[in-house]
């Protein structure tokens, strides 16, 4: 008998609807949800500056009111780490509102992996926010002590599906296998609708409409089938499961807190309409670290953009440059920014389409110098700078920014504490076998292809891409879907030519990383989002759409695999 656990929400911000949805759908175990990311750590942080008592997922404790009757009739147990800075304030709110319900709903949650106050004695700076990685063994703690819901802070985003699948199964801290295979089946479905058929690259090839949220079904092995709902939008296939097997990792070993994974030796397979099987994977020990997110705030941060419109659209450009750099060159801001989208059309039949659009962002630690008294400046140009002058937006103050970094620490001094229904807290250690985190050889390369003609298309023609952040760096995952494919793929994709189809990354550390089993590699792109996603360095701060650019480029792809 399988254990099936579902997802329903992918980050803070999700679906309102969709906890609902996976309860009323079909039968489930248990249904998850991951509501944390770097930024997410970050606004949370800034909440409960201003209130000590916040600091968790507000949305969760809504749609629990909804929904926890619901969940407590059907048998259905929650899992989420919605808790954020603040997991014992989550379940002390939950068991509040569980008692205005008139519901007996036995309630836990797991804390400790918030250091901010022990940053100084782990040599991690003065961040707003510090949060260890943990992983499943609260939550198991938790389940077999008879919890209903199980709300944590920052655990790894496969923790909340590893969690519940090993308190099922029994498995001891050392059936690596068995905890690979549910960290890959994790992996696949933490980002909800990703699994389903979002956001990815082949989408025109299935009617997608409203995706329904996926759930695995994970077996005693570790090895588990993705599915979803029956009637629900959107499609589950050996792509979309690829696809998000590819997101944000870095090569072949996928290092977390209870095991690390080995993304290269799982197999992927159809097992009938909507169902994919992972089977195959092997596990070896974790690290002896956890990682650890930091969150600062860097600073202020301001934006304007001005419109070019029609002709001479460099030198309108350089001259409203030219301007607004002299009018503040008394006290310029620290980090001054320009982009220009050459967004025009020649002899356009609309306005919007004749225009490209001149972009400027500013930081500094003065938020006066980043505020009015730049976009201030920038107005103030309106009647004496190019012909068609206008902006997009009024003069605004300037908004503070974060900056995300990551740290290591011992595993063995970070916390790791669930407080079970009754209160009791139970300590939970730290990994006894560990390993030091090692990239894999480089596999042999196949034969390349003996491909005959080529013909010039875009790369996305065949190839598929899933990309996304971590921190300042971006993930940029690639696959095909035959084997011609990949053995003409792997010899033609290599870092130089990465680096000629996307200019942006020339003089960036690039690695690429090679996954055989699926078809596939990733790129990882060193340094390109900055200081990660608050920071705002890049248009595309996440790197969501990075993929997609990759695929838009043309190539000359063998008219074989056309």
């Amino acid at each position: 008998m399988t254990y099936r656990i579902g997802n329903a929400s992918g980050f803070y911000g999700d679906r309102f609807s969709a906890v609902r949805e996976m309860l009323t759908g079909g039968p489930l175990d248990v249904l998850t949800g991951d509501y944390l990311a770097e930024l997410t750590m970050l606004i949370l942080g800034r909440d409960r500056m201003k209130d000590a008592n916040r600091g968790y997922a507000k949305t969760f404790l809504r749609q629990m009111e909804e929904n926890l009757g619901l969940a407590r009739e059907k048998g259905v147990k929650i899992v989420a780490n919605a808790g954020g800075l603040n997991p014992a304030g989550l379940a002390d709110a939950l068991r509040e509102l569980a008692d205005r319900l008139g519901l007996d709903v036995k309630i836990a949650h797991v804390e400790g992996d918030d250091l901010v106050a022990r940053a100084d004695e782990l040599d991690l700076g003065k961040p707003l926010t510090a949060n260890a990685y943990l992983g499943a063994w609260g939550i198991v703690e938790c389940l077999n002590a008879g919890a209903d819901v199980v709300v944590t802070g920052r655990v790894t985003d496969a923790s909340v599906i590893v969690g519940p699948a090993a308190a099922h199964y029994g498995w001891a801290r050392d059936d690596f296998d068995a905890l690979a295979g549910a960290v890959a089946a994790g992996h696949v479905i933490e980002c909800g609708a990703q699994a389903t058929g979002g956001n990815y690259a082949f989408f025109t090839e299935h009617s997608l409409g409203v995706p329904g949220f996926p759930i695995a079904e994970i077996e005693a092995d570790g090895s588990s089938v993705i599915t979803k709902h029956p009637g629900t939008g959107g499609v589950v296939n050996a792509g979309t499961v690829k696809a998000q097997l590819l997101y944000e990792i870095t090569g072949a070993r996928y290092a977390g807190p209870d095991v690390t994974t080995r993304f290269d030796t799982l197999s992927l397979t159809e097992d009938g309409p909507d169902r994919v099987r992972i089977s195959g994977v092997r596990g070896e020990a974790p690290p002896p670290t956890l990682k650890v997110a930091l969150n600062t705030l860097g600073g202020f941060r301001n934006e304007t953009t001005f419109v070019l419109t029609g002709l001479d659209i460099e030198a309108k450009a350089a001259l409203v440059r030219e301007q607004l750099e002299a009018s503040m060159k008394d006290r310029p801001p620290a980090d001054v920014r320009w982009t220009l989208a050459r967004t025009d059309h020649p002899d356009a039949d609309t306005e919007q389409t004749a225009s490209a659009l001149l972009h400027v962002a500013v930081k500094d630690a003065d938020p006066k110098v980043a505020g009015r008294a730049f976009t201030g400046a920038a107005v103030e140009l309106a009647l004496a700078s190019y012909p068609g002058f206008h902006v997009t937006a009024p003069p605004s103050d300037a908004a503070p920014y974060g900056v995300y970094t990551a740290a290591y620490v011992d595993a063995g001094t970070v916390p790791h504490v669930a407080v079970l229904p009754d209160g009791m807290r139970v300590d939970i250690a730290s990994s006894t076998s560990t390993l030091d985190l090692s990239d894999v050889d480089e596999p042999a390369l196949p034969e390349p292809l003996d491909h005959g003609p080529v013909r010039r298309v875009p790369l996305g023609t065949v190839v598929g891409a899933r990309s996304g952040d971590k921190g300042g760096n971006a993930n940029l995952g690639v696959w095909v879907r035959s084997d011609e494919a990949w053995r003409w793929l792997v010899h033609r994709l290599t870092v130089a030519e990465f680096k000629l189809l996307l200019p942006e990354t020339a003089d960036l550390p690039v690695t690429r990383y090679l996954l055989p089993n699926l078809w596939a590699m990733n790129f990882v792109v060193e340094g390109i989002l900055g200081a990660g996603v608050a920071s705002q360095a890049r248009f595309d701060p996440q790197a969501k759409a990075f993929g997609e650019w990759l695929r838009s480029r043309e190539i000359d792809v063998p008219e074989v695999l056309l």
